[in-house]
């Protein structure tokens, strides 16, 4: 991470679902797709960012391992998270089983030293 000049605390917006741009949003518990729509740090937008989604409490959990630039360079291990602040990723009434409704297609994501 220090290699790529990506520190603890380097955020930039993203759009949750690269299949989907508009909310309320649906994600299913398993792998994620999602697309930066600012620069995080060296890798420019719209690299795409690859993690996984937890849903089974009160808020989607989403964490990224793995980002690829677009621009024909190698992907790159990452640490990262996504939030939203004051009641993160809360998942809406509507959510059922293995999934999560959220009301907004984007969130913040953040590089973390490790996952907990």
């Amino acid at each position: 991470m220090n290699y790529l000049r990506l520190f603890v605390g380097v955020s930039a917006w993203i759009q949750l679902d690269a299949n989907q741009s508009s909310g309320p949003l649906a994600l299913y518990e398993g792998s994620i797709e999602s697309v930066l729509e600012d620069d995080l740090g060296p890798l420019a937008a719209p690299a795409r960012l690859y993690g996984r989604v937890w849903t089974s409490g009160p808020q989607a959990v989403i964490r990224y391992y793995a980002a690829q630039p677009l621009d024909g360079g190698a992907q790159v291990p990452i640490c990262a998270v996504a939030r939203l602040g004051i009641g993160q990723l809360r998942k809406l009434p509507d959510s059922k089983p293995g999934m999560a409704v959220l009301g907004a297609p984007s969130a913040g994501v953040y590089i973390v030293d490790e996952f907990r």
